[in-house]
């Protein structure tokens, strides 16, 4: 926190420190790298449940008992095809817009089609939350076809959302082990308490304006350098190392060189981000289907030099792991094009962000923080011929 003048109020910089809302959606405890989502530590879900269980999980506040997960599947199987319009956008724009700039354009026409959209009825947004955490996938897959010249594929209703996604990026039924580790990443990136996107989500529904807008409003907000867009530049690090015996002396020289190393230190997380963790295990699971572990090799390699390298070099720091190390093996190993890593978190994270939207909902209350002005004062008004 600063101040500009002895006798102003303080003003907290990008609101570091301030307290803006209480939830029971999410906990993130950055002291003993512990991520609570509403009471389950993210340890006991990942490996256990599907992605759906897990939106289910932030919408209600409770797992889904077979029935009710039935019906979310259900729900989410004939919500997930596009309306005409926003196919018709996204071959128009074609290779004009990419990555989370179509994932935004195509978000926002989401509300077509939609009569109850200035709805607060909350069962009503519970409903709208499942419809457009099925319609992202599309978005995402669709686009990216159409940009590559290549014809829509669309969903099939047996798929879960993990599936439905992989088929309809490739046209081809996915192999298990594949949405396996798809479904663990999703899972782990759900939900992560108030971060900027999820933030601006909440303020955009305080002002009881719609779900769609919010939604949109938190895709720009991870579009952000310092928010979303990590596993690319940390998979291009990967591959720039290439093998194991070369982490150290490429680490060495990035942090003597004033660069950043991707996929180390988090604003919360004084230890290692327990992201890190699940997804590591996950990849490891798949590395033992499929039999190949040297890109999983290669990560643990570059995780353990770099947090000896820095131990060294940063005393004091704790900067270790965070989850897009892990989420660029994952994601790389699924298969995913590297352009698609922020499209796909946004995917996940659409669940915790209308999470907090309905929580939102409930709370009614407008966001609006005070500011200081700073400027001058006492200026005289000068007409234009006379002014410098």
């Amino acid at each position: 926190m600063s101040t500009t003048e002895p006798n102003q109020p303080q003003v907290a910089r990008g609101l570091e420190g301030i307290v803006a809302a209480a939830t029971n959606i999410a906990e993130v405890d950055g002291q003993n790298g512990k991520l609570t989502l509403r009471g389950y530590d993210i340890s006991e879900l990942s490996g256990n449940v599907i992605f759906e269980e897990v939106a289910y999980l932030l919408w209600h506040g409770k797992l889904p008992n077979q029935s009710e997960l039935d019906t979310l599947l259900q729900t989410m199987s004939s919500a997930r095809e596009l309306p005409d319009e926003v196919l018709t956008c996204l071959k128009t724009i074609g290779d004009k817009a990419t990555g989370m700039d179509v994932v935004r354009i195509g978000a926002s026409m989401l509300s077509i089609g939609d009569d109850t959209l200035g709805s607060l009825d909350l069962g009503v947004n519970k409903h709208r939350a499942a419809r457009l955490q099925a319609q992202m996938p599309a978005i995402v897959a669709h686009a990216y076809r159409l940009s590559q010249g290549l014809e829509v594929v669309h969903p099939k209703p047996e798929h879960n959302l993990a599936a439905g996604f992989l088929y309809m990026l490739e046209g081809v039924e996915p192999s298990q082990p594949r949405v396996d580790a798809l479904n663990a990443y999703l899972v782990a990136v759900a939900e992560h308490g108030l971060n900027a996107s999820t933030f601006t989500g909440r303020v955009i529904l305080s002002t009881d304006s719609d779900m769609v807008s919010a939604l949109t409003g938190a895709i720009g907000a991870l579009k952000g350098s310092k928010h979303g867009g990590v596993p690319g530049p940390v998979l291009k690090m990967l591959q720039e190392i290439g093998e194991p015996e070369n982490a150290d002396a490429f680490i060495r020289n990035e942090m003597l060189s004033g660069r950043r190393i991707m996929g180390f230190g988090h604003r919360v997380y004084k230890v290692r981000d327990p992201r890190a963790a699940l997804l590591s295990s996950a990849a490891e699971r798949m590395a033992a289907l499929t039999g190949d572990d040297h890109l999983l090799r290669l990560t643990k390699a570059v995780e353990d030099t770099t947090v000896k390298v820095l131990a060294e070099l940063k005393p004091g720091r704790d900067l270790y792991a965070n989850v897009e190390l892990f989420a660029a093996l994952i994601l790389h190993a699924v298969g995913v094009p590297s352009e698609l890593f922020t499209p796909i978190f946004a995917i996940g994270r659409t669940s915790g962000w209308t999470a907090h939207m309905l929580d939102q909902i409930e709370d009614a209350r407008l966001i609006r923080p005070a500011s200081i002005y700073v400027g001058p004062r006492d200026y005289k008004f000068v007409p234009i011929d006379e002014r410098d």
